[in-house]
């Protein structure tokens, strides 16, 4: 399958399929970087980045179609929005830590350009999958899959689907 060809039956119903259809390219995903780092005016997201006037705003308005962040007004006259994380964008937080992870381990020669700590203490995060039951740490090799919930094409298999 080339990069731009129409997702196959086997990923239509996969929801990492449809996360990368809402934040699945690179302006987006640098956007969010910075709504999440507290830059939030169009202008100053625009000088931060280094974006095209006319592909910040295509993306932020994408952004706020899928319910991910909401134009806030922050000046009267004239009026003057800023971009704000909603509740589902505020969720996007782990995926994010984990792509800069990956990115600390495999892509940065001296280690991490930046580190994210807890606000009150200090130490550093970690990402970490855990097993609510067992109360542990689940190492990469210990994830299986079954289908949820939200299966609409019951034909596929387990293994097939994300």
């Amino acid at each position: 399958m080339t990069r731009d060809a129409p997702p196959s039956a086997s990923t239509e119903d996969c929801s990492i399929q449809r996360t990368l259809d809402v934040i699945g390219d690179r302006w987006t995903l640098l956007i969010l970087r910075d709504v999440f780092r507290g830059v939030r005016r169009f202008s100053r997201i625009q000088h931060d980045l280094g974006i095209a006037k006319n592909l910040l705003t295509d993306r932020l308005g994408a952004l706020v179609e899928a319910g991910v962040v909401e134009r806030v007004p922050y000046q009267e006259r004239p009026v003057r929005h800023e971009y704000r994380l909603t509740e589902k964008g505020r969720a996007l937080s782990p995926a994010l830590l984990a792509l800069m992870r990956w990115g600390d381990a495999w892509c940065s020669d001296d280690g991490a350009p930046t580190e994210l700590v807890h606000d009150e203490c200090g130490t550093r995060l970690e990402l970490q999958p855990w097993c609510t039951r067992c109360n542990c740490a689940v190492a990469p090799t210990q994830i299986s899959s079954r289908p949820g919930p939200g299966r609409h094409h019951p034909e596929v298999s387990a293994d097939a689907a994300s």
